[in-house]
């Protein structure tokens, strides 16, 4: 009698295991499948904006829009941003991803990063779909500096392996004359999430770029400064 309900016991166990264990795969085969799709429409985008900007086409993309619940680590220096430098504005001329602005696209050979630049401010809706440019007093690609922002959600999307990321390493960034231009990471660190002190720096007549993300704790900003050395 005894070993029968210990059996039905371990029974019930067992089938609860393995029925998490089944959802479990589910949840990761189903969150794989989604990073992949976006990184390979992200990269996609990437190679066709410059193959037709170094051709002199028309660039265009796709004008669905891409939203998700959730909170904008960045909205506190977006909302302070308007009258501090930022003067990108909408403009019809500019290519769309997914119904966004595109100044450019960003590639990171050291962790296989490829994604488009959206059009300041950097919303929430923008920074789930790409990176976006937070700051800048020229754009992308000219003389000064830009920051750049993009979500760390551990899992490889965005800005997710910044932290991977070298002093010396590459970032390969084009504009929408279909000037590449190389950047070389010379400074690392990590910051409060309040902290602008180095948006406004001396580039001394070159090109910058800062790109910033979120700690995988959340607990801070992980910076990374850029400089075109040959320019």
């Amino acid at each position: 009698m005894f070993e029968s309900k210990y059996s039905k016991v371990l029974t019930v166990i067992l089938v609860i295991v393995i029925v998490a264990i089944i959802g479990l795969l589910g949840f990761l085969a189903f969150d794989f499948f989604q990073n992949y799709i976006v990184s390979k429409d992200a990269t996609a985008t990437v190679e066709d904006f410059k193959g037709q900007v170094n051709s002199g086409s028309d660039v265009s993309g796709d004008s669905e829009t891409t939203t998700n619940d959730g909170e904008n680590p960045f909205d506190q220096i977006a909302s302070s941003n308007t009258s501090s430098g930022n003067t990108t504005t909408e403009d019809d001329s500019l290519p769309l991803y997914k119904g966004f602005e595109m100044l450019g696209t960003m590639e990171i050979p050291a962790t296989d990063f490829s994604y488009p630049i959206l059009n300041a401010p950097a919303t929430k809706a923008k920074i789930e779909t790409a990176v976006a440019l937070q700051w800048g007093t020229a754009g992308i690609n000219e003389v000064g500096n830009c920051v750049i922002v993009g979500h760390n959600y551990r899992n490889g999307l965005f800005f997710s392996n910044n932290k991977k990321l070298q002093l010396g390493d590459k970032i390969y960034i084009t504009d929408n004359s279909g000037t590449t231009l190389t950047y070389t990471i010379y400074d690392k660190f990590e910051t409060s999430d309040s902290d602008t002190s180095f948006f406004q720096r001396d580039t001394e007549g070159k090109p910058e770029v800062t790109l910033s993300t979120c700690t995988d704790d959340s607990s801070a900003r992980l910076i990374i400064l850029a400089r075109v050395e040959d320019y």
